[in-house]
């Protein structure tokens, strides 16, 4: 009886190579790696005006309201003037350094005929932002 030993190393010269561009085909392919996908990040917030804004809109709406007749506005210096009977009405709307703003009224003329615009101004400022 005639036994064939076949070597584990020892290949028929016909499976050479496909055998040898499979096995590197394997390890090329488990060479790339590919990446889980990535976490989602936060959703996006929008936040709205900025708070110059809000209390720019806030002040003129508010002379509107107590029926201040707009004379003229600066928006990039922060002034909002106007008149009512007679009585002039100044808002300064000003940026502080911390991100807050800082909103004044003042009034002047003749303090008998009106001497709470500036305090009606300021209510009417106040419910405009909501507090």
């Amino acid at each position: 009886m005639k036994l064939k030993y076949f070597s584990c190393t020892r290949l028929r010269p016909s499976l050479k190579g496909p055998v040898i561009s499979v096995l590197l085909s394997l390890v090329i392919l488990g060479g790339c790696y590919v990446y889980p996908y990535p976490q989602p990040g936060p959703y996006p917030y929008y936040y709205g005006p900025s708070t110059y804004d809000r209390s720019w809109n806030a002040a003129l709406d508010a002379m509107r309201d107590t029926g201040v007749g707009i004379v003229s506005t600066d928006y990039n210096g922060g002034v909002i003037r106007g008149t009512r009977n007679g009585i002039d009405a100044t808002v300064r709307i000003q940026g502080q350094a911390d991100g807050r703003v800082r909103v004044e009224f003042h009034t002047s003329g003749p303090s008998g005929q009106d001497p709470a615009l500036a305090d009606q101004i300021y209510r009417a400022y106040e419910r405009r932002m909501g507090r």
